[in-house]
């Protein structure tokens, strides 16, 4: 069976629609939406399936949009319309499927059973077997800068449909429309759409197994790429050479600035950092990315808007987001962290609280409730003083024992 028939079929295409659906995402510049998309295809089905049988189907353009970076800086994506991204996913799934089979054990993003955490278990494995020098690889702007010929070109190596290859190639081309002009696209794979993510380890494949051939162990994650050598020396050498092979022949830039030999505990990879812990290579968040949920935090807990929500919303909105942050960092050294970051939270939280409660008639009211519950074992003139005190509330009476006792954290915890 032609490849194309395969990604025609009844099931390939349902699998595509339901994936996309699942994903939800923003509408492209033909404004349908992804509710609107299932009546749009029933309508226009046979149409739309005639025209990529007969490679007549062409693709719209792309719509810019930017989302910010951790470093303040904005990455592009490419929004397709609902429809091209359900007929990116029905292609990517056999593709996929293909590639499966070909793809390096030490490549991990984006790809089916595989995760972040399994690279990072990689990279200490390496580290925990003596090779303690990383070549950190920084490949400049990837997704902008991938070479159409030479990804058609390896995409025939395995890919043998025509017509297949035919419209792959008009995705890359599509177009990007940005502020109502679109611009042509003669590189790179737009960050968006579903084909992206197959078509960048098509590309970076080659990558892997020029490590491969050269028996060097190495992990990577989408375009973030380590190396790992025994010796400074070894790092050096193999920095150089592969930095020459990847523009020589995939057509990429490295950043020189921002590649780099380093020891463990000075590497970055996926958010998190490496130290050595009783005799062994572990990992723990950067200290970055400790600062953004901080930021995140305080952003979500402005006083204003925290006090005008109910407690209940905040509460349920926070434990998303630390348990988000928890999840991700939890195969990581995080404890001591944690313990602070909890103290601080659980403050604010108590902030808002006797903020929304206002008066001090009511403050006063409410902590004498609690204390009796649960037994806390305050007299009335202590919780009187701090409810009709004229210290501010977040460095003075907010920390106060009173409030800290009363409004501990397994009750704070029980406001689910």
């Amino acid at each position: 069976m032609e490849l194309m028939e395969v990604i025609l079929t009844k099931e390939n295409l349902n699998r595509a629609y339901k994936k996309v659906v699942a994903n939800k995402g923003a509408s492209g510049i033909d404004e349908i939406t992804v509710e609107e998309l299932g009546s749009y295809i029933r309508e226009n089905q046979e149409t739309i399936i005639n025209s990529l049988r007969n490679s007549t189907y062409i693709p719209k353009p792309v719509r810019r949009v930017y989302i910010p970076k951790s470093n303040g800086k904005k990455r592009p994506l490419g929004i397709p319309t609902a429809l091209d991204r359900t007929i990116q996913q029905a292609v990517a799934q056999p593709i996929s499927d293909i590639y499966e089979t070909i793809f390096s054990e030490s490549s991990y993003g984006f790809r089916p059973n595989r995760s972040c955490h399994d690279a990072i278990r990689q990279a200490l494995g390496y580290l925990n077997s003596g090779y303690e020098w990383v070549i950190d690889i920084d490949i400049e702007q990837f997704f902008d800068k991938v070479n159409h010929d030479k990804l058609i070109q390896i995409l025939r190596e395995h890919v043998n449909d025509s017509s297949v290859l035919n419209l792959i190639r008009k995705y890359l081309g599509a177009g990007v429309m940005e502020k109502g002009i679109v611009k042509a696209t003669k590189s790179g794979v737009p960050q968006g759409g579903p084909i992206s993510v197959i078509l960048s380890n098509v590309y970076l494949d080659k990558l892997d197994k020029e490590l491969e051939g050269r028996s060097l162990r190495f992990v990577r994650y989408a375009d973030d790429v380590l190396i790992f050598t025994k010796s400074e020396a070894a790092a050096n050498r193999v920095m150089s050479s592969i930095s020459s092979w990847i523009e020589r022949k995939l057509f990429l830039k490295v950043n020189a600035t921002k590649s780099k030999v380093v020891r463990p505990m000075r590497s970055k990879y996926l958010g998190f950092t490496f130290l050595k812990s009783g005799g062994d290579w572990k990992v723990k968040p950067t200290n970055e990315k400790k600062a953004k949920l901080f930021q995140v935090m305080r952003e979500y807990l402005k006083r204003g808007k925290a006090i005008a929500r109910p407690l209940v919303v905040t509460i349920r909105r926070v434990n998303e987001i630390v348990m988000g942050w928890i999840n991700y960092f939890r195969i990581g050294m995080m404890k001591q962290f944690m313990e602070e970051f909890g103290g601080w939270l659980r403050h604010k939280i108590r902030v808002i609280v006797i903020k929304q409660w206002k008066r001090p008639k009511t403050i006063y009211r409410n902590l004498s409730y609690l204390n009796r519950k649960y037994k806390n074992g305050f007299n009335n003139e202590n919780i009187y003083k701090v409810a009709n005190s004229r210290l501010g509330w977040y460095k003075k009476r907010s920390s106060m024992d009173v409030v800290n006792y009363i409004l501990n954290p397994e009750l704070l915890e029980t406001k689910k």
